[in-house]
């Protein structure tokens, strides 16, 4: 019976966790950001580089090559030595020859080529992955439109729960004067519509809840069912700053850096190449082109070349390098102008506002107390109940304009500190 006890509470408790799924902004970000189709494109990005780096690298190793080649040719080297008594007849070269052989390369030094092409993939990938990142954060402002969008509707049904409760209790004392013969019947039946167009109002901002969280959740990955519960933030942590910390501005940096590995990889075209080299094979004539035979052969050495060709443009290299790092501060001149633009208009929308809730409790304050006075004077009869209902819609018209503006405010403070990047 114990067990059985334990098994039941045990399932209760998982089952209101189900029903009460609970989660916060920064939950709902970093699960966005996981979930979204373009994070994989990080990883593919780094396989990408470590094999490109690995077949750069490889030209550390030796390079071995086998060649085959037949060839006719319309005149041979000749001796011209034959008749003369004493010495032995030469036989001249076929005109029809063969060779194959094999070749092993192996870099001594390459004047930082094979570095410097890693270097360029690294800072590409770096690049790369920047943009990932970029496109990334970008989510977090649709996530803040819902999530705060969840977390309006969420108060503003709140609040017609109340003014449902409000004119049940209104209803409940107009059925009573009515049996008691002091108030008609109308009242009580204006008093029930009123209810019924809560009721109206309420499913609206359900089924938008409802559509909020289903857009929430197909960028989390997960099903949330209308009893989820998005944790209003207690503390927004919002302070207007002139610093601007957003992924762009590591991505101009990357830009630049990859330009300059660029360039330094380019002068490596003006530095002298020195490498080992050893070739073997067998073919007709051999290295003793007087031996009209197929013969092996070998040979090694070393070998160097230096193209000077490259030297006609590395003035104009270096200007060009120029010119695209200015385009690159100049791409990032624009949008720090623009994100700054931004944040003033973002900073004047939350001290608005800021007023505009101050304004709302004060107007609160007055409409609490004109609706206390409606409701006392029409339980004795002095107003009529289209009157009471004015000002009791006017409260909460103002509550509900309070509510409105605090999650707009929570919203702009949060839309500021994405804009910003803090």
């Amino acid at each position: 019976m114990r067990k059985l006890q334990l098994i039941v509470f045990l399932s209760l408790i998982l089952s209101a966790g189900l029903l009460a799924q609970s989660l916060t902004i920064d939950q709902c970000y970093e699960l966005a950001k996981k979930n979204y189709p373009l994070i994989r494109q990080k990883e593919l990005l780094i396989k990408s580089m470590e094999f490109t780096i690995a077949n750069a690298q490889s030209g550390y190793l030796p390079q071995v090559a086998i060649y085959a080649q037949a060839t006719y040719q319309s005149d041979v080297t000749r001796v011209p030595l034959n008749g003369i008594p004493g010495i032995p007849t030469i036989e001249p070269l076929s005109k029809d020859q063969y060779k194959v052989y094999g070749e092993l390369n192996q870099t001594i030094y390459d004047g930082g080529a094979i570095k410097n092409q890693s270097a360029i993939q690294s800072a590409n990938t770096l690049v790369e992955q920047q943009k990932v990142e970029v496109e990334l954060y970008k989510i977090r402002e649709r996530i803040n439109q819902i999530y705060f969008g969840v977390l309006l509707m969420d108060a503003q049904l709140a609040q017609v729960k109340l003014l449902k409760e409000d004119l049940k209790t209104s209803l409940s004392k107009a059925e009573s004067s009515i049996r008691n013969g002091t108030a008609f019947k109308t009242n009580a039946d204006i008093l029930q519509a009123e209810i019924l167009k809560t009721d109206q109002r309420a499913i609206e901002m359900k089924a938008a809840r409802k559509g909020y969280l289903d857009m929430l959740g197909y960028f989390i990955n997960q099903n949330l069912g209308e009893t989820a519960v998005l944790e209003r933030p207690l503390d927004v942590s919002f302070e207007k700053t002139a610093s601007i910390k957003r992924p762009e501005l590591t991505l101009y940096q990357f830009q630049s850096d990859l330009l300059g590995a660029q360039y330094k990889s380019g002068t490596t075209r003006n530095v002298p190449k020195l490498g080992f080299f050893v070739q073997g094979g067998y073919g007709k004539p051999g290295l003793n082109v007087l031996n009209n035979q197929f013969s092996t052969y070998y040979l090694g050495g070393f070998r160097m070349n230096w193209s000077l060709s490259g030297f006609y443009n590395s003035k104009r290299d270096k200007q060009l390098l120029d010119v695209n790092t200015q385009f690159v501060n100049s791409q990032k001149d624009v949008f720090v102008f623009n994100t700054n633009l931004t944040l003033k208009q973002q900073s004047q929308e939350v001290d608005k506002l800021q007023d505009l809730i101050a304004v709302d409790n004060q107007i609160i304050e007055l409409r609490t107390r004109i609706t206390n006075t409606s409701k006392s004077q029409h339980e004795n009869g002095v107003i009529s109940t289209s009157d009471f209902l004015r000002e009791l819609n006017a409260e909460d018209t103002a509550k509900q304009n309070l509510l409105l503006h605090q999650v707009q405010l929570m919203l702009a403070q949060y839309n500021y500190q994405t804009t910003s990047g803090n």
